[in-house]
């Protein structure tokens, strides 16, 4: 029995013996030295997974890559996405970059292409809502837009479009070989949708979001390229600033160990690839049953300085008649739509998508300052009743008859000198200023602005007074004055002499 015992022991020692002399030989084999994660994918049974997941991460590589010229918050954790502090109404940079190699996409070279960029709820809870939650902002805040393009810094975008019934996205063509910056201004505040409007730190996130489209063959730019997006908070003026600084603060405090787990601040905001907003192709169509307009054209063209015949806010269509502005009851719904938007109140085409001329006129003060609000409802009123703005000065204005005309009336009348048929034009002027003269002149009488050089006023003894703001201000409500035209000295242009 002892025997036995002790033949149990001898195998027991001389298997552990053998165990231990495995493992030995396994931490050889896998010891920090020549363990290697590449030799072991390297294996038969890997090799067909393998060979096929590079080539398709080839496959998509981003065609396209934008940067929005904005800080990333430096509290936030290393795998989070980025968080980004903007300041409302302030004017943003979005980089759209050519960011194909070569080869790729080759139908787009030498064609534009179409991006949409929106302001949208990052919360999933908040986007269920999307559309009440907008509802509730533009019925707080009539007439403004949640996202804008500033126009005049933007570079390289054409065809910029805006939709009233949109109010957080703008779209427009870009062509990918050239430089191209999109300026954007986010108006809504991130604490404007949180419940009891609790601080800027407890506000909720939005998201920028670029999708792009190419050209397809029916001429539409419904073919989907590229989406990405950026996760944002939106402050009062300054409030973005002092934010970032508070994180900055905050994280410098923090022990070397902690700071590992976060990400640095960068200067720049790179949007990260994401799904295309939903139904993005057909959002800027018009589904009304109405075949009013829906667009509101902002430019059609690479931004450039106005014509100086069109800079003034005055001086638009000068050869129409103004009453074709006022809206008459036989107007149809479409004709009412057209009014809306020529009368700059395309917000609110989409609420009065079925109402005619007759409907609209029937609304009374109240009423539409209960819809609109008081600002846009009481413009949108006085608009209604086409309450002209009195002239603050109106002076009548004859073009003097030549003298050959007279005499010929004069023979006509037997010698009588009131043959000669004198016709006056009213002149009213909102300035009282000398260019404002000049300008209505030469819109009464149909003479060419650019050629008028000078207006003078004939004084005593027959001298001629050069025509200044100073004068025009000391004008006789109603005066009366006869004028005529000599040529100018160097035979360029013409003067025009009030008598």
């Amino acid at each position: 029995m002892a025997w036995v015992l002790k033949m149990d022991e001898v195998i027991e020692s001389g298997l552990v013996h053998d165990f231990d002399a495995s493992l030995s030989g396994i931490g050889q084999e896998l010891g920090a030295g020549a363990y290697s994660m590449s030799d072991v994918l390297a294996l038969p049974i890997f090799k067909q997974e393998d060979s096929s997941l590079p080539q398709e991460n080839e496959t998509k590589h981003p065609p396209f890559q934008y940067v929005m010229c904005a800080a990333t918050s430096p509290a936030v954790k290393l795998y989070d996405e980025t968080l980004t502090y903007l300041n409302q109404g302030q004017s943003y940079e979005i980089r759209m970059l050519d960011n194909r190699k070569a080869g790729d996409i080759p139908e787009i070279n030498g064609k534009l292409v179409k991006s949409i960029i929106r302001v949208v709820f990052h919360d999933r809870r908040l986007q269920y809502t999307e559309h009440q939650q907008l509802e509730g902002w533009k019925w707080n805040r009539p007439g403004d837009r949640l996202l804008d393009l500033d126009i005049p810094m933007s570079v390289g975008v054409i065809d910029i479009k805006t939709n009233p019934s949109q109010l957080n996205a703008v779209e427009f063509l870009w062509d990918p070989t050239k430089c191209t910056s999109a300026f954007i201004q986010v108006h809504c505040i991130s604490t404007e949708f949180t419940p009891r409007k609790h601080g800027g730190e407890k506000g909720v996130p939005f998201r920028i979001q670029v999708d792009t489209f190419k050209q397809t063959e029916n001429g539409e730019y419904t073919d989907h390229l590229h989406s990405a997006s950026c996760q944002i908070k939106v402050f009062k003026p300054k409030g973005a600033d002092r934010k970032q600084k508070t994180d900055r603060e905050k994280m410098e405090k923090r022990t070397a160990h902690e700071k590992e787990k976060y990400q640095p601040s960068y200067d720049t905001t790179v949007l990260t690839e994401c799904s295309p907003w939903p139904d993005t192709p057909t959002t800027f169509v018009n589904n009304s049953p109405t075949p009013a307009p829906t667009f509101t054209s902002a430019q059609h063209n690479t931004y450039s300085v106005p014509d100086s015949n069109s800079s003034s806010p005055n001086h638009q269509g000068d050869g129409t008649s103004q009453g074709s502005g006022d809206l008459h009851p036989s107007a149809t719904i479409q004709e009412t739509q057209q009014w809306l938007l020529k009368h700059r109140f395309s917000t609110y085409t989409r609420l009065f998508s079925n109402f005619s001329g007759a409907d609209l006129l029937k609304l009374t003060r109240e009423d539409l300052v209960q819809i609109c609000g008081p600002a846009d409802g009481i413009r949108l009123y006085n608009a209604l009743k086409s309450r002209s703005v009195r002239p603050r000065l109106t002076i009548y204005v004859c073009q003097e008859p030549l003298r050959s005309i007279q005499l010929e009336r004069q023979d006509a009348g037997n010698g009588d000198s009131n043959g000669a048929i004198y016709v006056y034009h009213a002149i009213y002027l909102e300035e009282m200023a000398a260019s404002e003269v000049t300008r209505k002149l030469a819109l009464a009488f149909n003479i060419p602005l650019h050629q008028i050089n000078q207006v003078y006023r004939q004084g005593p003894t027959g001298i001629h007074i050069l025509v200044s703001d100073q004068m025009v201000q000391n004008f006789q409500d109603e005066s009366c004055f006869l004028f005529t035209t000599i040529k100018a000295e160097n035979g360029e242009g013409f003067h025009i002499i009030l008598k």
